[in-house]
């Protein structure tokens, strides 16, 4: 048998494993957001008994779930709020988000990539060009703006010829801004200690900040793209269509 196919049989026997344990040991149970304010209490004294291995932990689990594209990265990014307040949950979180996204890209680069460039490539000709020409900026909007699920735009991106390096520091720099307001959300959330918290201003203006974020930063988009000309996202995938 080819390696390279005994490979990605591996892996994809892997994952099925991965996300069959997940389901039948009902860990999505860990990965909500009651769960978490439930067990706030526990992992706080976890993290000041031994700061190093919490977080190591943190993100091993953090990057588990992005890069198998389970359910429960949004509940994590609160939790890293929550568990060690904004400025190293901010930090932790990057990294392990980025990371994890990458892996997601690279196994569907290489389980799938080749087949589906073999199989479409005509089609997907102009893509790859426009990934070639402008895929920062392209994955960047795309980062910025949730037109899609993360998940998704994680596995797509890897059955294009962008490199991974490329792939890494735009998601890191993309996922910046966002990061920050669900983290600091976390942090809000992690001080709730009363019904009256839940009215408490620091917690209002997160969330007041996470229902406008989208739609700021669309409209700086567009301002860029009236300076530069250039097509955002969702207007490249209506022209394709039109195609």
């Amino acid at each position: 048998m080819d390696k390279k196919l005994l490979q990605r049989l591996l892996i994809v026997a892997a994952i099925i494993a991965a996300v069959i344990l997940f389901k039948v040991l009902g860990l999505g149970q860990y990965l909500t957001l009651d769960y978490l304010k439930a067990s706030q209490d526990k992992f706080s004294q976890l993290y000041g008994e031994n700061r190093l291995a919490v977080i190591a932990t943190y993100m091993a689990i953090y990057i588990a779930v992005t890069a198998l594209s389970l359910p429960g990265a949004a509940v994590m990014t609160l939790a890293g709020g929550a568990m060690f307040g904004f400025w190293i949950g901010f930090v932790v979180v990057s990294f392990a988000s980025t990371i994890g996204a990458t892996l997601a890209c690279f196994v569907a680069r290489f389980l799938l990539r080749d087949w589906v460039q073999n199989r479409f490539g005509d089609k997907l000709s102009t893509i790859n060009k426009g990934i070639e020409k402008e895929g920062a900026f392209y994955l960047f909007s795309l980062r910025l703006v949730p037109i899609f699920p993360f998940f998704v735009i994680n596995l797509a991106m890897g059955l294009t010829t962008m490199k991974l390096l490329s792939f890494y520091w735009v998601s890191q720099i993309g996922m910046l801004p966002g990061t920050m307001v669900y983290v600091n959300a976390g942090k809000e959330l992690g001080q709730i200690e009363s019904l009256s918290g839940i009215l408490s201003p620091g917690l209002i203006l997160s969330f007041v900040i996470l229902g406008l974020f989208p739609i700021t930063v669309k409209k700086l988009l567009s301002f860029y793209k009236k300076k530069t000309g250039k097509l955002l996202p969702e207007e490249k995938e209506s022209t394709d269509d039109k195609v």
